[in-house]
């Protein structure tokens, strides 16, 4: 069988940036820092170099709680930081999602599901009901 965990990337991507508040560059630093375990602001910055400038991405990513001091600088040692328990909830939360996990549809779970959302909120939200009836069917293929 083939794998196709990135059939719904864009799907997941949109979901996980609305319910976290999250941008596409800050999701893609997260991602990207999963594997790091542990990284200084020049180790961040060699990836951010990559992405939409904003000198401001990392105090942001820091002060909400997605990295967090693993060790404080001092005397001539620079601060090392890691991700924090959100942060790799979040990660493995969308590695879920990609490996066939439903996305919830509930309002209280799915901003997506909110009355008031935009237009384009309403065409991911539909798009998640077909995606989450597609896993269902594929489940219950691979039970028979």
């Amino acid at each position: 069988m083939q794998s196709d965990y990135l059939k719904y990337w864009r799907v997941v991507r949109y979901f996980i940036k609305a319910k976290y508040g999250l941008n596409t560059q800050e999701l893609d630093m997260l991602l990207f820092l999963r594997s790091e375990q542990y990284f200084d602001k020049g180790r961040f910055q060699e990836f951010n170099q990559l992405l939409n400038w904003n000198k401001n991405r990392f105090e942001k990513l820091r002060q909400e709680g997605w990295i967090e001091v693993f060790r404080k600088g001092h005397r001539g040692r620079r601060a090392v930081y890691c991700l924090s328990y959100k942060t790799k909830r979040v990660i493995k939360s969308i590695y879920d999602k990609l490996e066939g996990k439903e996305i919830p549809t509930s309002q209280t779970s799915n901003p997506l599901f909110a009355k008031n959302v935009s237009y384009s909120d309403k065409v991911y939200r539909n798009m998640i009901i077909e995606m989450n009836k597609f896993i269902k069917q594929q489940r219950h293929r691979s039970e028979k």
